[in-house]
């Protein structure tokens, strides 16, 4: 099989691994298995470059961050996976947590800057979306905007604002809430969410929601607008976007992330494909695709379109540190799952 150049001085080296393990041209017109919880058209342009560089074949199987994670546990050992890629780094946490995946080279997750990646070292992120609140630009003004997304817990949003509870990316912002805010303050807000939020299946369905002026705002990530407004602008027309900014929780910045099974009989060729994603040929797709997440590869650049990441003023979390199960626990117990 031909391995063509994948990145820096370690490309050798891998492609000589990749050949060793190989061991003739049938294993690799095998290829890897992707457990994509990532947008599809996104994890499908990645694996074409990545095809299309390398020869190595990939096998796409989609579900969703909370689905693919739980089914890889569940899987272990036996797992046909090589690779799971997710939108938001919990349940990449969840799997690390089950001691599920192998630790990738210092040469792969060097790709990234260190903020994007847990400390074990056992996966990296290969794309971010920032937390925004969409709002009904005929009915509020920047006047009108909460300060902090905690704000929305109080009296005066009740019934104005809407979100997707039971996704996997509204999760993930709990989970950041929790992480910085701590447990009673984060169930208040959940239960004050209960009482004043209008719930929808999916963000786009909120976003499409305050549109139409079914409310006043919500709180979703901020691709789903520049999504629309790329197409027809249908959903979005009424629609501007209002970032939290200063450390708040609603200025959360999730991580997507890409791990290699440690199950896995093909280390070699799936810690390729997460380096290539990770490295500036993936990170070139986020630049010039339509799905509008952030490049966040080292001297990456994102899509002119959006908000600097720098400008965003992100509170700081460790992507390894968040708790989907907590979350789930907290947000049952505040009567929004």
């Amino acid at each position: 099989m031909k391995l063509r150049k994948l990145g820096l001085t370690g490309a050798l080296a891998l492609a000589t691994s990749v050949a060793a393990l190989i061991g003739g041209r049938a294993f690799a017109e095998e290829g890897i298995t992707v457990y994509n919880a990532q947008h599809e058209s996104l994890t499908k342009a990645w694996a074409e470059g990545f095809t299309k560089e390398t020869g190595i074949p990939v096998t796409l199987r989609k579900g969703s961050d909370t689905e693919l994670g739980n089914q890889i546990v569940q899987e272990g050992a036996n797992s046909p996976a090589d690779v799971f890629v997710t939108e938001n780094s919990p349940a990449m946490a969840l799997v690390d947590r089950a001691g599920l995946f192998a630790p990738l080279s210092q040469e792969t997750l060097s790709e990234v800057p260190e903020q994007f990646r847990p400390v074990d070292g056992h996966w990296l992120g290969v794309a971010a979306r920032s937390t925004v609140f969409v709002y009904d630009k005929r009915k509020l003004k920047e006047a009108d905007l909460p300060k902090s997304i905690l704000d929305l817990a109080g009296d005066s949003w009740k019934g104005r604002w809407a979100a997707s509870p039971t996704g996997a990316d509204f999760q993930a912002i709990v989970a950041a809430m929790l992480e910085l805010k701590g447990e009673a303050a984060t169930l208040d807000w959940l239960k004050a969410m209960k009482a004043n939020a209008k719930p929808y299946k999916g963000n786009s369905v909120a976003m499409k929601a305050v549109n139409a002026g079914e409310a006043e705002g919500a709180v979703i990530y901020h691709y789903y607008y520049f999504g629309d407004q790329a197409k027809t602008g249908e959903n979005s027309a009424n629609v501007a976007q209002h970032y939290f900014r200063n450390q708040d929780p609603g200025a959360f910045v999730s991580v997507s992330g890409a791990g290699v099974l440690a199950s896995s009989k093909k280390k070699a060729e799936a810690e390729a494909f997460v380096k290539w994603v990770a490295g500036p040929k993936g990170q070139e797709i986020l630049k010039t695709g339509t799905s509008f997440e952030y490049a966040i590869g080292n001297g990456a650049a994102s899509h002119p379109a959006l908000v600097p990441l720098a400008e965003l003023q992100a509170p700081k979390v460790s992507p390894d540190k968040l708790d989907n199960r907590k979350v789930v626990e907290l947000m049952t117990a505040a009567g929004l799952l």
